[in-house]
């Protein structure tokens, strides 16, 4: 008997290793090992790809731009800019040819003015050339590669026409260099070139930190997730029929049912775990129902902006290069309301707004442009207040258009809807003034409610009710208030008041918190 124990030990080893091995949480946590790592290592390369991709992309339509912007003041001198620019260019001492230029000198003239005034980018040079030399640069100090004594200068030298190439290089950390050469014929003859030509190197670096800092993450996630899924499984998988029994009884209409608790041991300690999950769940699902509801009625309103001026947008670049800010200032808002929403539905944050100065005129036109686009209304602009105010722009622009929708849900095609501004007594009065059905007195109590609407309206909204509370929210965090002035069948007026002072908004907004 004592001469088997020997060759039984070895035995006990092998069978408790496998017993572990063969553990369900053990495989599901080595195939998530193997899992991650497959998805890693095809994430990776793809994304560095993308990022490459992404800069090459933006640093040629940059390099296009600057050139067409020099193509325009050798066809049609420098009045063919854009206002602001002529106006900066008219305040300059020095005498300016308003001209195309027409000899050497003009052309020499043109170089200076336009080196002077345009700011590269990093890795971007303005390179100039007169009568086949190097003529000027901004900046001044220029890599090896692309120097005037450089191969490169030397073919841009002699180029006779337009010349778009990327150059692969070596020398100082220089990947590649990808320019724009423009030679300018006057009167037949090549008196000059522009060369526009940017080193990637500062580029890719970027995007190479860049895609590092998301490998460490991606690594210290992936061993959280790890460590994580090896003590959830072991907890999920241990009472299991308890579990099942639990879980049969439970989905997303009732969420109620626990485990009983009994005793002290690992059954108890797993029944109180699952129990606060279920704890967890419970109020998860609840707020991912209002998460919905919140986000489905405040992304309704910037989301018709944007593709309503989108649909509108025509050929002229003034009216491109206008529509694409009121686009990207309704991008910012919809981010905005996204990153906030969570965190607005357990409690209201001190950096809830991000104040600034604020013009009232050209706010409340751009308020009413905006406004345009939600649907076809008959949009008139009462008044515009003088002055400024400071507010957060973006919240501020929310309650607004919250109220001009409001409004439109209310009235038909064609009725007026009214959008204006006033200064008076210290306070700046925002308005939405509608001619539609109106709201009965009894709804008017309890409209700026969470999730309230008017009962006898004769049109349903299809959000959640939570337009005209957001803007009570938004008023009393700037230390205002919100009047309702509203009559059945001759429509309803929506005031905003806000204090004039930063201080007064700042000290009444965090009283209200």
């Amino acid at each position: 008997m004592d001469i088997d124990k020997p060759d039984r030990q070895p035995a006990k080893f092998w069978t408790r290793f496998y017993d572990v091995f063969a553990q369900a949480r053990t495989r599901i946590l080595l195939w998530y090992v193997v899992l991650i790592m497959f998805f890693v290592a095809i994430t990776l390369p793809m994304l560095r790809q993308r990022l490459f991709a992404q800069v090459q992309k933006r640093v040629e339509r940059e390099l296009v731009e600057e050139m067409d912007e020099f193509k325009t003041i050798i066809d049609r001198g420098f009045q063919g800019l854009e206002a602001d620019d002529v106006e900066r260019l008219r305040q300059r001492k020095q005498r300016i040819n308003w001209e195309p230029p027409q000899n050497r000198e003009q052309l020499r003239q043109v170089f200076d003015v336009h080196l002077s005034e345009e700011l590269p980018d990093d890795d971007v040079f303005y390179i100039t050339i007169l009568d086949g030399a190097f003529y000027k640069s901004t900046p001044r100090g220029l890599p090896k590669k692309i120097d005037r004594n450089s191969e490169l200068m030397q073919g841009w030298q002699q180029l006779t026409k337009f010349s778009q190439r990327e150059v692969k290089v070596d020398d100082e950390n220089v990947v590649s260099v990808l320019y724009l050469a423009q030679p300018v014929i006057i009167k037949g003859e090549k008196m000059g070139v522009l060369v526009i030509a940017h080193t990637t190197a500062g580029e890719r670096e970027e995007a190479s930190e860049a895609l590092q800092v998301m490998l460490e993450v991606i690594a210290l996630a992936c061993i959280v997730a790890l460590i994580l899924a090896w003590l959830v499984s072991g907890r999920i998988l241990a009472p299991l029929q308890t579990l099942t029994k639990t879980t049969q009884e439970i989905n997303e209409a009732e969420l109620t049912k626990r485990i009983p608790v009994t005793g002290r041991g690992e059954i108890a300690q797993l029944a109180t775990t699952f129990n606060e999950m279920m704890d967890r769940l419970e109020v998860a699902f609840a707020t991912q129902r209002n998460f919905v509801n919140d986000a489905g009625h405040e992304l309704r309103t910037p989301i018709a902006i944007i593709r309503g001026h989108l649909e509108l947008m025509g050929d002229d670049p003034q009216e491109q290069q206008e529509t694409l800010a009121i686009v990207m200032d309704e991008l910012d808002r919809m981010t905005r309301f996204v990153d906030d929403l969570m965190l607005l539905a357990k409690s209201e944050r001190s950096d809830f707004l991000l104040l600034e100065t604020v013009d009232i005129k050209s706010f409340t036109e751009e308020l009413l442009q905006k406004a345009t686009a939600l649907a076809p209304r008959n949009w008139e602009l009462d008044s515009r207040g003088t002055g400024e105010i400071v507010v957060d722009r973006q919240r501020l622009t929310q309650a607004v258009m919250n109220l001009a929708q409001n409004a439109t849900q209310h009235t038909q095609d064609g009725n007026i809807i009214s959008i204006g501004s006033g200064v008076s007594k210290g306070k700046v009065r925002f308005w939405v003034r509608d001619g539609g059905e109106g709201i009965a007195p009894d709804d008017q109590k309890r409209i700026f409610e969470r999730f309230a609407r008017a009962a006898k309206s004769r049109r349903r909204s299809e959000g959640a009710g939570l337009g005209l509370s957001i803007v009570r929210a938004i008023t009393e965090a700037h230390g205002g208030k919100v009047y309702l002035k509203s009559t059945l069948g001759s429509g309803s007026t929506f005031t905003i008041v806000l204090p004039l002072k930063p201080e007064t908004a700042s000290n009444e907004s965090n009283s209200h918190r």
